[in-house]
């Protein structure tokens, strides 16, 4: 019997994660708009044989620029790039449903898909903030539960754009003069509450079939979301107490929803900060934390917890009337998870924006690599993740780490492919998941 494997995903951000990895003497304060840099990252993160990487995005420029490098190349495109520099790894892209339409993005993604071998995977989020909704002509965001309902017909009319090709539309027959077959293309004629999109798509159907469909929402109605849609998904845990209730809640909801658990592959994110000794891992975190300018962290906290400017006390603890989750609409998860960080370990905001540095919420870990690898060895093999998101707070230096010392470990241990094989497999095979059924095509029926 094969013993399960780790998934990793490398989420890439400019020069780390930690908000003061571009102050580090190593860093390039310009490296988010170097083509290079990404070309580095992913070279060195298949060498790795990480099943993918990550690029987060947003439409709206992101807090202030003052803190750290600000604004970021748009994602489908950098991953085109990225695909002619690599063979085997995974190609993620964040893409909203709030601020585009089903027909363009539905093609965007497949001819990623088609260019990269079938690697293509689409991180679908719906965007909270007043931000972005006023870039696209709103005076506020829409309601969170509106959000998620925009974004199920969204990726249900991308689903029948992405099946109106069968998968044989194609001829090709020369001599005859046919090159394709009419009556295999299947327009979507949807009209629904939000999308009115007529004709098929003007690409033919993918080699996935669909990309890797991922979603990062935590929320009840992002877990909703995810156990209807999603075949991997992002989250941010600090315990593994946590992380365990969350991993069962979603292998649960997603079995309610009529699907196979082992179709949906939990990774939480983790931040590992990396020293030969845990001494040293301890100073390097130490280093990054002594770079961190803490105005930004509060304005940062401010935005988040919804309060008004100059509400926080640095040496303080969060206010106590603080609203309730229910009356969030932006991240809420993300919301719950940092009030609930600060209260549960009794943080000052000082100490919270340190803890928040690193990875805005998800676990961060400094030590050795193996004390590294018995981390994620121990998330893995008692129920709380199929696999990790790997955050290095700086890069490229922290993902270079983890790949030379983190992974011959998780090699050793059996919990990690040592090579990709010499078949090209696509980014759904990595992840253990079939190539869906084009929804025109009826099955034979079984003898």
């Amino acid at each position: 019997m094969t013993r399960r494997q780790l998934h990793l995903n490398a989420f890439l951000m400019n020069t780390g994660h930690h908000e003061a990895s571009w102050r580090l003497p190593e860093s390039d304060p310009h490296a988010h708009v170097d083509l290079a840099h990404y070309v580095r990252l992913a070279r060195i993160a298949e060498r790795g044989t990480f099943d993918s990487l990550f690029l987060a995005d947003g439409p709206q420029l992101w807090s202030s620029v003052g803190q750290r490098p600000a604004g970021a190349l748009e994602p489908i495109a950098l991953l085109t790039a990225l695909a002619t520099a690599t063979e085997h790894i995974g190609l993620i892209a964040t893409a909203s449903t709030s601020y585009n339409s089903p027909y363009n993005l539905a093609r965007k993604f497949a001819t990623l898909d088609h260019l990269s071998g079938g690697r293509a995977g689409w991180n679908i989020v719906t965007t909270a903030g007043a931000e972005a909704a006023r870039n696209f002509g709103l005076d506020a965001e829409p309601a969170h539960a509106e959000r998620y309902a925009r974004a199920a017909e969204f990726l249900d009319v991308a689903l029948k754009l992405w099946d109106s090709w069968e998968d044989d539309a194609i001829v090709a027959d020369k001599a005859a003069g046919v090159w394709g077959d009419d009556a295999k293309i299947h327009p979507p004629r949807h009209k629904g509450r939000y999308f009115s999109v007529e004709g098929a798509l003007n690409v033919p159907r993918t080699p996935q079939g669909y990309p890797l469909l991922v979603q990062a929402g935590s929320s009840e109605d992002g877990k909703r979301f995810a156990a209807r849609y999603a075949e991997a998904v992002f989250t941010a845990q600090q315990t593994i107490e946590d992380a365990r209730a969350f991993y069962a809640d979603l292998k649960s909801r997603t079995v309610a929803a009529g699907r196979d658990a082992d179709h949906i592959k939990v990774l939480p994110g983790i931040v590992p900060v990396i020293g030969s000794t845990e001494a040293e891992a301890r100073a390097n975190e130490r280093v990054l934390e002594d770079h961190i300018v803490h105005a930004h962290g509060v304005n940062h906290l401010e935005r988040l917890l919804q309060l008004a400017p100059g509400a926080l006390e640095l040496d303080g603890p969060l206010p106590a009337d603080l609203p309730p989750e229910s009356a969030v609409e932006g991240a809420k998860s993300r919301y719950t998870l940092v009030v609930e960080l600060a209260r549960r370990e009794r943080l000052t905001v000082r100490q919270l924006i340190g803890r928040l540095g690193g990875g805005r919420g998800h676990l961060t870990f400094a030590g050795t690599p193996e004390q590294v690898a018995d981390t994620i060895e121990l998330w893995f093999g008692s129920g709380a993740a199929d696999g990790f998101n790997i955050m290095p707070a700086v890069l490229p230096s922290g993902l270079e780490t983890f790949v030379d010392h983190v992974v011959p470990i998780l090699r050793a241990r059996g919990l990690l492919r040592t090579e990709y094989g010499d078949r090209r497999r696509t980014l759904r095979e990595r992840y253990g998941l079939p190539r869906p059924a084009n929804q025109h095509v009826i099955a034979p029926a079984l003898v």
